[in-house]
């Protein structure tokens, strides 16, 4: 049996600086700077190390169907989704020293605090990695 298309099969096959994330719905630009956190020690480290996150920046972490903030010095929007991209949860304007997680999810995409109000992003929705 064929596994489900895998959203961010780009990433392994390209650099990240020539990809961006969009919202196939809205064809809205998520993300122009993708920073993945593909590996265990990414995914340990994560966004701890950073003070903020630029407008047009996000980290995927996969596998992960859960995020922690504490530590971290500034707020996050995180978007929960499924293997094919599809969103299956979001939580806005996330504060330090909180968690979140969907049982779900196969990726979690964190952005700038306000990204998904002002990018229309919803549970529903699929997420694609394409060229910039």
């Amino acid at each position: 049996m064929a596994r489900a298309p895998h959203f961010l099969r780009p990433l392994h096959s390209s650099s990240p600086a020539g990809l961006c994330l969009r919202n196939q719905r809205t064809g809205q630009t998520l993300a122009s700077t993708l920073l993945p956190a593909l590996d265990s020690a990414t995914r340990k480290t994560g966004l701890l190390k950073h003070t903020s996150l630029a407008d047009g920046e996000a980290m995927l972490i996969a596998p992960s169907n859960a995020v922690h903030t504490w530590f971290m010095k500034f707020d996050l929007d995180l978007v929960f989704v499924r293997r094919d991209g599809r969103v299956v949860k979001t939580r806005a304007d996330v504060k330090p020293w909180r968690m979140s997680a969907a049982l779900r999810a196969f990726a979690v995409i964190e952005m700038r605090a306000g990204t998904l109000a002002q990018r229309d992003t919803q549970p529903g929705d699929i997420l694609e990695v394409v060229p910039v």
